[in-house]
């Protein structure tokens, strides 16, 4: 691609990029730019949320531009406040560390581990020492933070805002200085902290790294940002069957920015079929399942894929159980369910069993089953159920 066409290629999603004319010139050099995004590892699991920025730094992949990971295992103990209205829960090292590890695991079902570099911002900033953040924090002035929209608001409000929480756009631009990146990727809500990095590295006499500010993605839900506490998330190492039907459950409306925003396709080839859609010759139902059938194959591959389908299908539409994932059992005359689940390595103990009931996610006969005390009778009962792929079926 031309540098034109590259940058046209880039915009794909994006909501706002500081500045076109600044990437298009980096571009028209002819030498791969360096492109950063960040992850803070508080959560143990990465979700299509935050495969928005890692499918923008795959774009960047394709056109021949190395990509750098970085694991902000040092900023992840401070915890962003972007987007907060209260101070964040600090988490230790260790839970810090055991979060990353994953995150490693699962990045490369998504980008090329030959042009990936995978870093780590306590590399540096452990070096730098009480000296080097003192020098550090006296870049900003704290009228200069109050500026930031979050910080703002909980000042006006009278919430508490913590000494170490400004310094996180500071080391979040520090990062970029470390790393001399040509590009950084962020969220609508990272605006600031990317900013930042522009004026530390001008600072420094760097050229300013372009800023490249990609959507949060809706949840499930529609409405709020996927968000595993507000279980409205799809996670990227969960089931086949449990991706493709989360998939499935978003709006038809929805579906269109899930398409532009984590698909592979070309968006001539989405548009055209938003057409068709809009013109009654082609059924959302079958373009939301392709999009699910994408997404499913390339966490897991195209056979889970088909068979996540299938499931769907069978599962869902025709309401029956699908043949390939029953497990049959001889259970005795009667057996305690929590008992019951324990046997069939459906819940680790009997305490999971117990929470298992409780939050209605095992299902006798297709009849929720929210008595801890229930007992399975052989010759009333015929299937057990617990959430979407666990199904047992009396031989």
């Amino acid at each position: 691609m031309s540098p034109e066409e590259q940058l046209e290629h880039l915009k794909r999603g994006a909501v706002e990029i500081i500045s076109e004319e600044e990437l298009l010139r980096k571009l028209r050099k002819g030498t791969p730019l360096r492109v950063k995004a960040g992850f803070d590892p508080t959560a143990p699991d990465l979700h299509l949320g935050h495969t928005v920025l890692i499918q923008k730094m795959k774009q960047f992949q394709e056109l021949g531009h190395p990509v750098i990971f970085l694991i902000g295992d040092f900023t992840g103990m401070i915890g962003d406040p972007s987007g907060k209205s209260e101070m964040r829960k600090q988490l230790s090292r260790d839970e810090v560390l055991e979060n990353a590890t994953t995150y490693k695991e699962q990045i490369f079902k998504i980008l090329d581990p030959e042009t990936t570099v995978v870093d780590f911002n306590s590399r540096w900033m452990e070096r730098l020492g009480a000296a080097g953040l003192l020098d550090l924090s006296g870049k900003y002035t704290v009228a200069r933070m109050l500026e930031r929209d979050d910080f703002k608001k909980r000042y006006h409000a009278r919430e508490p805002i913590g000494i170490h929480e400004f310094m996180y756009p500071l080391i979040q631009g520090y990062d970029s200085v470390m790393l001399e990146a040509d590009v950084e990727l962020g969220g609508t809500d990272q605006k600031f902290n990317l900013l930042v990095g522009r004026e530390l590295q001008r600072e420094v006499g760097m050229e300013p790294q372009v800023v490249c500010m990609m959507p949060l993605l809706e949840g499930t839900d529609g409405v709020h940002k996927m968000s595993k506490s507000l279980d409205n998330h799809i996670g990227i190492a969960a089931a086949p069957e449990e991706m493709f039907g989360r998939t499935m459950s978003i709006s038809d409306d929805l579906m269109w920015r899930y398409a532009e925003l984590l698909s592979d396709r070309p968006m001539e080839e989405i548009d055209r079929e938003k057409s068709a859609v809009a013109a009654g010759s082609v059924h959302p139902m079958n373009v939301k399942k392709a999009l699910a059938a994408e997404i499913v194959a390339r966490f897991h591959g195209a056979e889970a894929a088909r068979s996540a389908q299938a499931y769907f299908e069978t599962r869902h539409q025709r309401r029956d159980i699908p043949r390939d994932i029953r497990k049959s059992f001889s259970p005795p005359e009667r057996i305690w369910v929590c008992q019951l689940l324990l046997d069939l390595d459906f819940a680790r103990s009997r305490s999971d069993a117990r929470r298992l009931v409780a939050q209605r996610a095992v299902r006798v006969d297709g009849a929720v089953v929210d008595d801890p005390n229930f007992e399975f009778h052989r010759d009333l009962h015929r299937v057990v159920e617990v959430g979407k792929n666990r199904i047992a079926q009396v031989k």
